[in-house]
């Protein structure tokens, strides 16, 4: 599958995640919600290695480095995002989130050893531009009273903590361990770390049997979880942990398209200014045609 393919998938996928978690909220504490959610997807992903007889062993370092990605990954960061928007709204999340591009790039740099890109950096400045602009109503409406700033440092928590999993990733893929595997066992290690962290909070483990929560939790552990952490860390791989992570600029904005159908969202000048931005941010990053069209120049000088 190319990297386009896969860049799409993870965009649209995530995207329409927002109203999948909207109908898991409610009667199910968010922390249960999480451990469902990543226990059915390492399940599933499991059996579909087992079933395709795909490598399974591994050795305690390589269980290690997995571990540590599904702790970063699949567990505490969603739980710390659930809590911060009991303070903050959830476009100023989004917002916060989106940092996790500058944090990939410095990570990248400081743990991976990854060059320093001009072109990477001034499209993530223009994507966070974009998206601060289509949010600006949720970041000038914020108080930093108590909870509030609580609710920040919630929020970056959560996106540090899924950078450093980015990374992990990136890691273990230049190691040689397989997506597939990687987040199956990733997920089930993240599952058990937060299964622990709610008995020991006292969480009900309750389970509403209605249409909206298990199609929302099937879509959830499924296509949110498989098929676009696939994706996404596939990507992460190829591309790097600081190009690939500009997805998180694109979703919030296809959540945002599904709002306009579903929940009748308005569009003001200012958000679609920020959406051009973000999207031209989004080609400065990915777009090749300049690198071909020089190797092409360099053919033809070569010919003459």
């Amino acid at each position: 599958m190319n990297n386009l393919i896969l860049y799409v998938s993870t965009v649209f996928i995530w995207g329409s995640t927002w109203l999948g978690i909207k109908y898991q909220l409610g009667v199910v504490d968010p922390m249960v919600s999480v451990v469902y959610r990543f226990g059915l997807s390492s399940l599933l992903l499991l059996a579909y290695c087992y079933a395709g007889k795909k490598r399974l062993k591994f050795s305690r370092s390589e269980h290690a480095f997995m571990a540590l990605m599904g702790v970063l990954l699949f567990s505490i960061n969603y739980w710390l995002i659930y809590v911060a928007e009991l303070y903050i709204t959830s476009g100023l999340a989004a917002v916060v989130f989106s940092t996790i591009l500058v944090m990939n790039i410095l990570n990248g740099i400081l743990i991976l050893k990854t060059p320093f890109s001009l072109k990477v950096a001034l499209g993530g400045g223009l994507g966070l531009l974009g998206i601060s602009l289509v949010f600006w109503p949720e970041i000038m409406a914020f108080d930093l009273n108590d909870n509030g700033f609580l609710g920040l440092l919630f929020a970056v928590a959560a996106t540090f903590l899924a950078s450093l999993g980015n990374i992990t990733s990136a890691r273990n893929q230049k190691h040689g361990l397989p997506v597939l595997q990687t987040n199956a066992f990733g997920m089930a290690y993240g599952t058990v770390l937060m299964t622990i962290w709610a008995v020991f909070a006292g969480k009900e483990f309750t389970f509403v049997w209605s249409a909206a929560y298990v199609g929302s939790l099937l879509y959830l552990a499924v296509f949110g979880s498989i098929v676009a952490f696939g994706c996404y860390l596939t990507l992460v791989g190829r591309m790097g942990a600081d190009r690939a992570a500009y997805a998180t600029l694109l979703f919030p904005l296809v959540a945002l398209g599904l709002s306009t159908i579903f929940e009748d969202y308005k569009w003001t000048p200012q958000a679609l200014s920020g959406l051009c931005l973000t999207l031209g941010g989004n080609f400065l990053i990915l777009n090749k045609k300049p690198a071909i069209l020089k190797a092409r120049s360099q053919k033809v000088a070569g010919k003459i």
